[in-house]
């Protein structure tokens, strides 16, 4: 009787039924026909405090970056920084396309809004170089899975809430994986644009003054994702905080520097911030209700329990993690996978001594490679809805880069000197 509500909600997932509705769905069924002696004030209560957290302030802020970078022109900028910086090189535009979403990872902390944007952005532009369009998607929804993993993404941001690890070392951790996955999808652009002869997007290199002048002109977007570290690291402000001064930094730089960013713009930036951040947040409170019910029978115990009785080897741990999160994440959203099953792990791993914020980056790394594969692989949607791809000529041109984020994940998982050697420089772990 106690696992009803876990199947009901796999249930409810495979109809389609949006995460948040599905994970109600199924704590309701808990509670109503199961759990009868709980009154329902307790768990509407549930749902209520929720989201009653300070650190949940950032998510929106955080949201409305991304929304502004959109309209301000910072988008731009960015890209012409990448184009100066390895537009010369085979594949030139595939090769921005990779930099451009390590660039603003930053600043759009979200893969499908990453994604979305480059295919209305710089696909037509792939286009016109000659570039396949369905090498064109896989490249987009590949790189895109760059973006939350370097901070300020929101699942960093989620992920350190969950697991009590400060917002400021989760981000400062991410920065290694994210920039391993932005090196391995390179070096598959190198490959398959030197066997194919796709051209670079120009002959020359660019001179140090073109990118110097280059550099100067982006420099404004740059300062948002290294001012954010920064300050955090120095302890000048709170991830809230920080998010807030990202926001009014992001205007200054759309109205008065780029001077993209009109009037008109702010309705509609405003609407966006409030749906996004209302979908995030009631996905929060439904999983912390269904979290609940996962307390009272004791379900994270038993997993830990579980494993702690199957293996004593912390490798043979974080090898059978790996395979459940790939195989779930085939199915489920990244951020539902977040917060439902990492407060089922987290504990487990801390019971085999792995440090969270190594876990951290393996969950991370894993539902971002999820977002791409079959058969619910959510960037993969978004691309081939965008550009009218058809998924069997998507999936034929991103499996290398699977491949390659695949063998990142590995490098993350067997080696917590490579997952978090930049905290360990600054030694913030």
């Amino acid at each position: 009787m106690q696992f009803i509500p876990i199947v009901v909600l796999f249930i409810l997932f495979f109809l389609n039924v949006p995460i948040a509705f599905s994970l109600m769905g199924s704590s309701l069924v808990y509670f109503i026909f199961i759990n009868t002696t709980m009154s329902m004030e307790m768990v509407i209560q549930q749902f209520v405090t929720s989201v009653e957290s300070f650190p949940y302030l950032a998510v929106p802020f955080f949201i409305m970056v991304g929304s502004v970078m959109n309209y301000s022109g910072i988008s731009e900028a960015l890209m012409d920084l990448a184009n100066v910086l390895v537009g010369h090189t085979k594949g030139g535009l595939a090769q921005v396309n990779v930099l451009l979403s390590a660039l603003m990872g930053g600043i759009s902390g979200s893969a499908n809004a990453d994604a979305a944007m480059q295919s209305k952005m710089l696909v037509p532009e792939m286009t016109k170089k000659g570039f396949p369009l369905p090498f064109s998607a896989a490249v987009t929804a590949a790189s895109s899975a760059v973006s939350p993993v370097i901070p300020p993404g929101t699942n960093l941001i989620l992920y350190s809430i969950i697991a009590g690890i400060p917002v400021g070392t989760m981000f400062l951790a991410a920065y290694g994986p994210g920039i391993l996955m932005t090196i391995a999808m390179m070096i598959v652009v190198q490959i398959i644009s030197v066997k194919r002869n796709y051209k670079p997007s120009f002959e020359k290199r660019a001179t140090f003054l073109d990118f110097i002048k280059q550099l100067i002109h982006s420099i404004w977007a740059l300062v948002i994702p290294f001012g954010i570290i920064m300050g955090m690291r120095m302890g000048a402000f709170t991830p809230t905080e920080a998010g807030a001064i990202a926001c009014v930094f992001a205007f200054f730089v759309g109205f008065f520097v780029y001077k993209k960013l009109k009037l008109h713009h702010l309705p509609i930036i405003l609407k966006d911030t409030v749906q996004s951040t209302g979908a995030v947040l009631l996905i929060i409170a439904s999983a912390k209700v269904f979290g609940y019910y996962m307390t009272l029978e004791r379900i994270p115990q038993m997993i830990t329990e579980f494993l702690v009785g199957f293996t004593n080897s912390p490798i043979v741990l974080l090898i059978i993690i790996n395979l459940l999160l790939l195989v779930i994440c085939m199915f489920i959203e990244g951020g539902a996978a977040l917060v439902i099953l990492a407060p089922l792990l987290v504990p487990a791993v801390k019971t085999f001594g792995i440090d969270p914020v190594h876990f951290g980056m393996i969950f991370i790394v894993n539902i971002m490679i999820g977002g791409l594969t079959p058969p619910f692989g959510s960037m993969m949607f978004t691309v081939c809805t965008i550009l009218d791809v058809k998924l069997e000529d998507f999936i034929k041109e991103v499996w290398p880069f699977i491949v390659s984020l695949l063998l990142v994940l590995a490098m993350v998982t067997f080696s917590e000197k490579i997952a978090l050697f930049v905290p360990l420089i600054f030694g913030g772990v």
